[in-house]
């Protein structure tokens, strides 16, 4: 139930208020743990962007723990969304450099579309920073491996425009 000031809403009322959120804000409640993908296991929620949401995962078959990408719905049937998404697939799979993510996985065809790629664990540049400013050698070390991988990424001609020190999605 969601309660708003004193007034008790019930599951009639959440299915409604849900099915808004879905719609005008393309909200879903993060997928269940124990949620399979094919042999991926969902055991928790990362987090959320643009294109959809982030789950850490644990893959039955090779029993690793793995990051899974999964586009939402409302862009997975709109054809431009969908051709950046598997565009992204293709270009992270092109790559192979030490500061670049490495994707394992994909379902670029057939609801839910999803991307498996190696889990990253650790603080962002943003939690980072707020902590406390960084001295000027672990950031110039920061800059440099972030260079590396982006001067790799360009050499093979891929162009990353969502670069940002919060989130990995």
């Amino acid at each position: 139930m969601i309660a708003r000031g004193s007034q008790l809403y019930g599951p009639f009322l959440d299915a409604g208020l849900q099915l808004a959120l879905e719609i005008v804000f393309d909200f879903r409640m993060p997928l269940a743990s124990n949620t399979r993908f094919g042999p991926y296991e969902i055991v928790s929620f990362i987090g959320a962007g643009g294109m959809g949401e982030v789950y850490r995962a644990r893959d039955t078959r090779l029993d690793r723990e793995v990051a899974i990408k999964v586009l939402s719905e409302r862009l997975a049937s709109d054809p431009w969304s969908l051709a950046r998404f598997q565009t992204e697939a293709k270009s992270i799979a092109a790559l192979s450099h030490p500061n670049i993510l490495s994707i394992y996985d994909a379902e670029l065809e057939h609801p839910p579309l999803f991307l498996v790629t190696e889990l990253l664990e650790g603080e962002t540049l943003s939690r980072l920073i707020e902590r406390s400013p960084l001295p000027w050698r672990r950031a110039v070390v920061i800059a440099i491996a972030l260079a590396d991988g982006l001067a790799a990424a360009h050499a093979a001609r891929v162009v990353h425009r969502d670069l940002k020190p919060e989130t990995s999605s």
